[in-house]
């Protein structure tokens, strides 16, 4: 079957939007991220630095409002990519038993409230997204790359978990996390935590 001219050239520009998407979304699980060598991330043992930002809702989010309550405070690249949907998608699906060990998760990324709104809206999520446009608490955290293979991206959150006790302190640390998976054992080390501290 011949395919016109017209036909091919109008195809070109889908083409080159397919191809750009996908380079966006690949290198979010498959390839390397350069990470700030001056970064540091908050000591286990520490209080967990506060921070205000807003969320999936518009509204502000505090962390020293959780107190009394575990929280799992998740960083990751970027919304509606493979890797951080995968991630998203299982602390969802756990929801209940984070509930059922007095816990909450947090995910935070670069993204605008918006973003957040419309990926929670189209994936199903329910729990807090926040925004962190500014990039203050990403730094903060000592959770900060850049993916050279998307550079259009900037700097962007690293794929870090810090889990905080019900005392605002920062009691176990998840640096460069594989998604897969990743839910289960935070839940697992929760279980741990909370056994040794008599919940």
């Amino acid at each position: 079957m011949k395919i016109s001219r017209t036909t091919a050239l109008r195809t070109i520009p889908y083409l080159l939007l397919a191809v750009a998407l996908l380079v966006m979304a690949y290198p979010m699980t498959h390839a390397p991220a350069i990470h700030a060598d001056d970064q540091q991330v908050p000591a286990v043992g520490t209080i967990a630095p506060d921070f205000t930002l807003d969320s999936q809702e518009g509204t502000p989010i505090s962390l020293h409002s959780y107190r009394g309550k575990w929280v799992v405070l998740y960083f990751y690249p970027k919304d509606q990519t493979p890797g951080c949907t995968i991630e998203a998608h299982a602390f969802q699906r756990d929801q209940d038993q984070y509930s059922a060990m007095n816990a909450v998760v947090l995910g935070v990324s670069v993204d605008t409230v918006q973003s957040h709104k419309e990926w929670c809206a189209k994936d199903g999520m329910s729990f807090k997204m926040l925004s962190d446009a500014n990039k203050d608490v990403v730094t903060k955290y000592g959770s900060t790359m850049t993916i050279p293979q998307a550079p259009q991206l900037g700097t962007v959150a690293a794929r870090n978990t810090f889990l905080i006790d019900p005392s605002g302190k920062i009691v176990k640390e998840f640096i460069k996390v594989n998604p897969t998976g990743h839910s289960t054992e935070v839940l697992a080390a929760l279980a741990d935590l909370q056994k040794g501290a008599g919940k």
